[in-house]
């Protein structure tokens, strides 16, 4: 059997934990006019409650992604998460099924082999099955904070990939983009998918939904909308795929 280009591993020492916040550094903030860190890492206190998932490039012992992981029983416990911080939540906090918050995913500036992205699915897969996940939801974000470039994009998720109202998320943070009240535009949809980041287009593909706004955030120089994705609503064949690639993190 050929070796795996790339392995999924939980981090498990503090290099592990501060080879993610590197990454995170070069990839959120180095060079992209965001809030600078101390020491060249970004981190931050939802580090010491989340599992820090690490893909590595194995021929070159390098770490190529990172995401990180809050594993909440239900919607009740949705205050504790990052996501939290900047959207209203109380339709989500009356979920009553096992959730996760799936956070700072980045790819090493530089890596654009689709496989990177695959390896990830397939760790966060893998966890799905073993926790009885059933909502899965994140920040999905934008670079830089200038909406009309992400016009086509924005008109899509409003045309067709808004949250049911019972989870919409609600406003919260101070600097907003009501992109779903705003626009009035139908979407280009080929520059509607090539300006939105991977991963939220990876959600949508799979049924997820978004919020009604993007936050401002001039921290990290972005703009980034609350994205769900309810697990049973996932198509039948593309869970089944899913599953038989899924690998759980060493």
């Amino acid at each position: 059997m050929a070796r795996a280009k790339y392995r999924t591993r939980i981090a498990a020492a503090p290099e592990d934990i501060q080879a993610a916040q590197r990454l995170r550094y070069r990839a959120f903030i180095a060079g992209r006019n965001a809030t600078d860190r101390p020491n060249g890492l970004d981190a931050d206190p939802f580090d010491d409650i989340c599992r820090q998932v690490l893909v590595d490039d194995v021929a070159r012992d390098r770490v190529v992604a990172t995401f990180r992981l809050l594993r909440l029983g239900c919607g009740a416990e949705i205050g504790k998460s990052y996501s939290a911080q900047h959207y209203g939540l109380k339709g989500l906090s009356r979920y009553r099924r096992p959730m996760v918050e799936m956070g700072r995913f980045c790819v090493a500036p530089g890596e654009d082999d689709p496989g990177i992205l695959r390896a990830a699915w397939s760790a966060l897969a893998a966890f799905v099955d073993r926790e009885g996940i059933k909502l899965l939801f994140g920040c999905s974000s934008f670079h830089g904070t200038d909406a009309e470039i992400y016009t086509d994009a924005f008109a899509m998720l409003k045309e067709r990939h808004l949250a049911p109202q019972r989870w919409l998320p609600r406003i919260k943070a101070p600097n907003v983009f009501r992109f779903a009240q705003r626009l009035r535009q139908k979407p280009d949809r080929r520059r509607a998918l090539r300006s939105m980041p991977p991963l939220l287009r990876s959600y949508l593909s799979m049924g997820g939904w978004v919020s009604d706004h993007a936050v401002i955030d001039r921290d990290l120089n972005t703009l980034h909308v609350f994205t769900g994705l309810e697990v049973d609503s996932i198509r039948p064949a593309r869970a089944r795929l899913l599953r038989a690639a899924a690998v759980s993190p060493e």
